[in-house]
């Protein structure tokens, strides 16, 4: 693409970005100063139009960015929008809030996302599958019963109760706990090796009844949890668009901020670590086709643990969107970090 077509493409989406009114030549011309007359101006369009890169919606005389166009401006066009002091300030301080829950720093990240972007915030809570056994203690309830608490990394705290021989002492609930701890401490459910199950059950022999209880559980409980949590706000913030105005549209979008699966699918959809872009027709699910996404992993102990982003129209400040999304992320991650020591 020649510099003056990307010149006019950069104009066409930032004028339909702030009024949300297609764009005609004479307006490219009159606010943009290209240096070049409508007549110039509307044969570029034209060209862009049969590149793909901008479309006519319906019978106006005006053009709009298309999936692709919107495309080509995140990848080449735009300028990295930096946030000012004043919007990095009231951001850390808002996180700096004592939490007593993790659940309330993630809340806080949902809900500081949509407020300051007015578009719906979404944020994959962090995965306790992922997560890595920090502590693991047998505890005497009754002649026949035990707790055991597991502590992850991320002070995520189970405990269950499960059924001992009558003949098992406190000090072989002990024997149980330390050759666990010292085996599983830092490793994540999925990370423990047969190798590993082999040395445990050689040193617990005498303990094996307990040890399979113990195990079945741990299991189960990690697993049972492997749906990540969805977090979900400024759901209302939709009603601010204009291209949602359209009540079946809206009705249909509504549908899936509803559905939590729908959600956390398309939250997993990008793997690896960072930011993320995805436009329009790139969603995998028809009904937010008119819808862009940009998320941004966040980490705890230098792990990828969940994901952060926003949902709005394609017609997005995506300057803006990416850097909120990336500064409230990393805020996200040192929060947590902080929490969990």
């Amino acid at each position: 693409m020649d510099e003056r077509k990307k010149k006019v493409l950069a104009a066409i989406v930032q004028d339909y970005v702030n009024t949300a009114e297609p764009v005609g030549s004479r307006t490219i011309a009159r606010k943009y100063n290209l240096g070049v007359s409508p007549a110039t101006i509307r044969n570029e369009m034209a060209d862009l139009e049969e590149l793909g890169y901008i479309e006519q919606p319906h019978t106006s005389a005006g053009r709009v960015p298309s999936d692709l166009g919107y495309r080509y401006f995140v990848d080449f066009l735009m300028e990295r929008y930096l946030l000012n002091n004043q919007e990095e300030e009231m951001i850390r301080q808002r996180f700096n809030q004592r939490m007593q829950e993790m659940e309330n720093v993630i809340q806080r990240a949902t809900e500081l996302l949509s407020q300051i972007t007015n578009y719906t915030a979404v944020v994959l809570g962090p995965h306790l599958y992922r997560a890595t056994f920090q502590h693991i203690q047998l505890l005497p309830l009754a002649p026949t019963r035990a707790l055991l608490v597991v502590v992850t990394n991320a002070r995520v705290v189970e405990h269950h109760v499960l059924d001992i021989p009558a003949s098992m002492t406190r000090q072989d609930l002990e024997r149980v706990s330390q050759v666990l701890n010292s085996k599983l401490r830092g490793l994540a459910l999925e990370q423990v090796r047969k190798d590993v199950l082999r040395e445990i059950y050689r040193n617990l022999d005498l303990q094996r009844q307990v040890l399979n209880a113990v195990m079945e559980l741990l299991e189960q409980s990690f697993r049972s949890d492997r749906e990540e949590k969805v977090y979900l706000g400024g759901t209302l913030n939709i009603l601010n668009q204009p291209e949602f105005k359209d009540v079946a549209k809206l009705k249909t979008l509504l549908g899936v901020l509803e559905e939590g699966k729908l959600l956390r699918e398309l939250l997993q959809d990008e793997a690896g670590a960072g930011l993320s872009v995805r436009i329009g027709g790139e969603n995998r699910y028809q009904e937010i086709s008119e819808c862009s996404l940009v998320t941004a992993t966040y980490e705890i102990d230098g792990q990828v643990v969940g994901k952060v982003g926003i949902l709005g129209p394609t017609r997005m400040d995506y300057p803006k969107a990416m850097a909120l999304v990336e500064f409230i992320t990393q805020n996200l991650s040192e929060a947590l970090a902080k929490w969990v020591k």
